[in-house]
């Protein structure tokens, strides 16, 4: 498609505004070979396409990173990225001037920088225990890069309830409360008992044998008596953030 055509079209009254929207959302998208990049999924979903790390060579994500930023992306989220991989990226943007900086708790890199919070309200990150951290940063971070202000609220587990109550005022104030657990999974149900905001279940593989990685919680979260509480995948801290984004920015 010729955007210049089109807009000219839009300019001379040939196609409306809103038939020129729809063309730009079902624009084709760019085959590398390896990956077609979809330059605007921004423009049909709000958010732009995010990479994921893990399986990909340093080779295909530095071509992919560089593929968005020279057609206008300049926030781009890498997930599950290895630190070899991300110290070979970052190496290799240093000649084309692209800041991007890596997280090694979430193996989240971020390329550009992190945009003004523009949600309605705070997105509370709760973990059950300190093993549930870099599930819960990869939630925190790819909420942060897509806009929203996050509230962290880390080993507040039930095994120890009162930490969480010491809480009550930053859980009840928030927009979207992220509950991540691993073990029985029960900190999504005290948590949806608690508050009046939706909350987003995210079940770890942090456990002892009979956790089956995660399944426990998985089902626990599941079978939840709080109204109000959703589950993602296990370990999906990226789903969690992604969908209280788009929670937090339904106006």
């Amino acid at each position: 498609m010729d955007i210049r055509n089109l807009l000219r079209d839009v300019a001379e009254g040939e196609v409306s505004i809103d038939e020129a929207v729809l063309k730009l959302k079902k624009a084709p998208f760019e085959d590398l070979g390896f990956a077609k990049l979809d330059y605007h999924r921004a423009l049909r979903q709000g958010v732009a396409e995010v990479i994921y790390g893990e399986g990909k060579t340093s080779e295909q994500i530095v071509d992919i990173v560089k593929n968005f930023w020279k057609n206008g992306q300049k926030n781009v989220l890498i997930t599950r990225m290895s630190e070899v991989a991300a110290k070979f990226v970052m190496e290799a943007l240093q000649s084309s001037n692209i800041k991007i900086a890596y997280d090694a708790m979430s193996k989240i890199a971020i390329v550009g920088e992190i945009p003004q919070s523009d949600g309605l309200g705070k997105i509370v990150v709760a973990t059950g225990g300190t093993s549930d951290m870099p599930v819960a940063e990869e939630a925190a971070l790819t909420a942060e890069v897509l806009g929203n202000e996050v509230v962290r609220l880390y080993d507040v587990g039930v095994a120890g309830l009162h930490r969480l109550l010491a809480h009550a005022e930053e859980l009840m104030s928030a927009k979207v409360v992220i509950a991540i657990a691993g073990m029985e999974g029960a900190l999504a149900s005290v948590i949806g008992g608690l508050v009046d905001c939706p909350v987003i279940a995210v079940p770890t593989s942090v456990g002892y044998g009979a956790a089956f990685e995660g399944l426990s919680a998985l089902l626990s979260m599941l079978n939840s008596c709080a109204s109000g509480v959703s589950v993602v995948n296990i370990d999906n801290g990226f789903g969690a953030g992604y969908m209280a984004h788009m929670i937090n920015h339904m106006r």
